[in-house]
């Protein structure tokens, strides 16, 4: 976990989802994977030719914004796949319960999280899968606002996702921290926007969160 700033007034958490607040890998892939062979079978090619042609993207933008990630929405909207498209696709195509599994841990540590800070989920993800994925995880209940690609039809690091979520919350922007996986995609903007930010290396580092932030 990196802390990069944390608010003198922190009301409010807004979480990122794969990666954040679950450790599963082969999931986080597949949520990926699935999106570029179902580009490569509607383009006629094999799954590695399209999964070469996303990695050279990538490798040229980050060599283009030094170093920056880019997110596979945008890398799509960049082969011409609207975002409409990426939203139905990962809807038909993302089964989290495949993969992940209850987590009575992180259950507990949102519900003391809950006691004292708003919490709300921006993710790259349509509504529905990402629903899906808190269902499973266990923490559904205790986060009833999540702020989608569906929701703005713009994928992180935009920052209409981001404004959305501070709506929602009720606060300043300056009383919110952004926890994610991805400094690029997660955090970077958030900071520039007035929030704190917190990297983490997957959900061991969300249990420390209470701890962090000096819970009794």
């Amino acid at each position: 976990m990196k802390v990069y700033k944390l608010p003198a007034d922190l009301k409010a958490i807004v979480f990122d989802i794969d990666l954040t607040l679950y450790t599963n890998h082969a999931y986080a892939h597949e949520q990926i994977d699935c999106q570029v062979r179902e580009y490569a079978r509607v383009n006629g090619m094999t799954a590695d030719e399209a999964r070469a042609k996303v990695a050279a993207f990538r490798k040229e933008y980050a060599r283009l914004h030094d170093g920056k990630k880019v997110s596979l929405g945008n890398t799509l909207l960049s082969f011409g796949v609207p975002i409409e498209q990426s939203i139905k696709w990962r809807e038909e195509l993302v089964f989290p319960e495949k993969f992940l599994k209850f987590d009575e841990k992180l259950v507990a540590t949102i519900k003391q999280l809950k006691t004292k800070y708003k919490i709300i989920c921006v993710t790259n993800n349509p509504i529905l899968p990402a629903r899906k994925t808190l269902e499973v995880i266990g923490v559904s209940d205790y986060i009833p606002e999540i702020v989608g690609l569906d929701t703005c039809f713009k994928s992180k690091p935009a920052r209409e996702p981001f404004e959305e979520a501070v709506k929602r919350l009720c606060v300043d922007v300056s009383q919110c921290v952004a926890i994610g996986d991805r400094y690029d995609l997660d955090v970077a903007l958030p900071m520039d926007m007035g929030m704190g930010g917190i990297v983490v290396d997957g959900v061991e580092d969300v249990y420390k969160l209470p701890e962090l932030l000096h819970f009794d």
